[in-house]
């Protein structure tokens, strides 16, 4: 099964999308399954997983509901607030939904890069390894180092590392990043996705720039545990759906078609346990 594992929905009159401005010129408007089933179908891609685009748990019971009515949807990322005492009876309430495969704080706009360190967030992790949920990783370079040291407190945390840290594409591949997303590689279980990167490339990105990034990931990585994502409709500030898939096939195709199975779903399908909460279908 070919797995988008990382795009949005989003409504603007819900009112909770922040970063959601006019500024953001054609992603200012609403983006909803109608748009991007036709893109699915366009590339075989047979179910995604939808990612929270607002710090709010309204945001995730629209996701939630839309899961429901739309069977491509194979998963839904969340958000709860972690700091809240609540937290953990918060997660174990999202769980019951099967649809709820994971949680995603949005640490990209956390001003204290230890953020996921504080003691008081530990009850929401333990609760996330209960409920056999997946932390998707929202990371800048800077937030390497402490999501090591969160994983290596809480080694049981399946996590996924969103868009591999937004490297600074552009500018060559910085050092910091790549020592910090090698240790990641080596001394966690961690997955990360192959997503976002276009929007992280200066314009005009080019196939070629982002490959040094690609194979650096691969390297690393390797093909177990890497998963494609698209980051629609946020890629379209960059490219459209079509060119970043186009883009992945020059980017893969290494050593042969189980490996760039595994990376355009099977992977996906384990990282959120897909089949275990009956979500492969």
């Amino acid at each position: 099964m070919r797995i988008d594992a990382h795009q949005h929905f989003w409504r603007i009159d819900r009112g909770d999308y922040g970063w959601l401005t006019p500024a953001l010129g054609a992603l200012y408007r609403d983006f909803g399954p109608d748009d991007l089933q036709p893109l699915l179908a366009a590339h075989g891609i047979e179910g995604t997983i939808l990612v929270q685009a607002a710090p709010t748990s309204a945001e995730t019971g629209y996701l939630l509901r839309l899961a429901e009515t739309h069977g491509f949807i194979k998963g839904v990322v969340g958000w709860v607030d972690f700091e809240s005492s609540d937290a953990p009876a918060d997660i174990a309430r999202l769980a019951r939904n099967p649809a709820l495969v994971g949680l995603r704080p949005m640490i990209q706009d956390i001003p204290d890069p230890d953020w996921m360190l504080r003691p008081n967030l530990t009850p929401a992790f333990e609760a996330m390894i209960a409920h056999d949920l997946t932390f998707d990783a929202l990371t800048l370079p800077r937030h390497l180092p402490p999501l090591r040291r969160l994983l290596a407190r809480h080694p049981d945390l399946r996590a996924v590392i969103d868009h591999a840290s937004k490297p600074r594409i552009g500018k060559g591949v910085a050092r910091d990043w790549a020592d910090n997303i090698a240790a990641l590689a080596r001394d966690t279980q961690a997955y990360c996705k192959m997503s976002g990167l276009v929007t992280e490339a200066p314009a005009p990105w080019a196939v070629e720039g982002l490959r040094p990034f690609v194979d650096h990931l691969y390297a690393t990585f390797g093909a177990a545990r890497l998963v494609w994502g698209s980051d629609w409709p946020v890629c379209t500030l960059a490219a459209p759906y079509r060119e970043w898939w186009d883009a992945t096939q020059h980017l893969l195709g290494r050593a042969g078609g189980d490996e760039d199975a595994a990376i355009l779903g099977g992977n996906a399908m384990r990282a959120y346990r897909l089949e275990e909460k009956g979500r492969s279908l």
